[in-house]
């Protein structure tokens, strides 16, 4: 795809507060016009994470349900997380896919990368396909993590992405994604 040439350019950051895992900045922006104005942005200090759409062998696709207080809802999506100090990213997909659920992957393939919130913040999440899953013993969750397993099937996933009762963007995009692989 060609690259376009845009004025708007970022020539500084200052990070006004740090966080285990996020930087909170105030980036200078020069607009088209010339004018410079401070925008906030978020640094992902981990780069992102990955995320897993295991497909059962009969078809169907294992989600995880958990509390998202951020939002105040619960939330059903793909199992997924940050990676960890050295991590790639099939490498973290494979690792959160046995921490939040069980299974195991034989196999991992490569699917999309999305940008989370580019407006306002730098993380981005691997999506891959993980197959010839088996159970691999049980949930080995973190301290603040209460998560529910669930296997349902596409057609009934595929009624939640466009009904909105599923907004996670990146379990959009990795639903989107396997739906897409499946028509090709």
């Amino acid at each position: 795809m060609a690259e376009n040439k845009h004025r708007l350019e970022r020539t500084g950051r200052k990070t006004v507060y740090e966080g285990a895992i996020l930087d909170f900045c105030r980036d200078t922006v020069i607009l088209p016009d010339g004018r410079t104005e401070l925008w906030d942005a978020v640094h992902h200090k981990k780069g992102g994470g990955a995320c897993a759409v295991p497909v059962l062998p009969d078809g169907r696709i294992l989600m995880i349900t958990q509390m998202r207080p951020v939002v105040g809802r619960e939330m059903l999506e793909l199992p997924a997380g940050c990676r960890d100090e050295g991590e790639g990213g099939e490498e973290t997909a494979g690792r959160e896919l046995l921490e939040e659920t069980g299974y195991r992957a034989g196999k991992l393939t490569y699917l999309a990368t999305v940008d989370t919130a580019p407006a306002w913040c730098d993380e981005t999440t691997e999506i891959y396909l993980a197959e010839e899953l088996e159970p691999a013993g049980d949930q080995k969750l973190d301290e603040a993590e209460e998560i529910a397993v669930g296997a349902y099937h596409p057609e009934e996933l595929r009624r939640a992405v466009f009904s909105g009762e599923i907004r996670d963007a990146k379990t959009v995009a990795g639903l989107m994604a396997y739906f897409a692989l499946q028509t090709i």
